[in-house]
């Protein structure tokens, strides 16, 4: 049987779902599952200031899915807890049956 689940973890599970609240860090996440990259290789592919992926990728840290470290003057990302990915997949099949449910309505 499964236990109760605490008022402090529904708390804690609303600051991570808050932090991949955005499609930036979405896309963040998306491109440290492939493999740890150097903050200089993830800003070319983000239309946003250097300063506002910073504050993305603090929010990412601050969650505990991101983990940096830093090599002289440059921070290497990777993803702190891989499982978030399982996230997507989950998100995708939601996405997925919802647009299935409409299509259906729809005829």
């Amino acid at each position: 049987m499964k236990s109760k689940t605490s008022e402090q973890e529904f708390v804690e599970r609303a600051r991570v779902m808050k932090a991949l609240a955005h499609p930036d860090r979405l896309k963040i996440i998306d491109e440290l599952s492939r493999k740890e990259r150097c903050l200089c290789e993830l800003e070319p592919l983000f239309t946003t200031d250097k300063s506002t992926l910073s504050r993305h990728i603090s929010a990412l840290r601050n969650a505990g899915i991101v983990h940096e470290r830093r090599e002289g003057v440059r921070v290497h990302l990777t993803l702190a807890t891989p499982c978030i990915l399982d996230i997507f997949d989950c998100t995708m099949k939601v996405i997925r049956a919802d647009a299935k449910r409409k299509l259906g309505w729809m005829r």
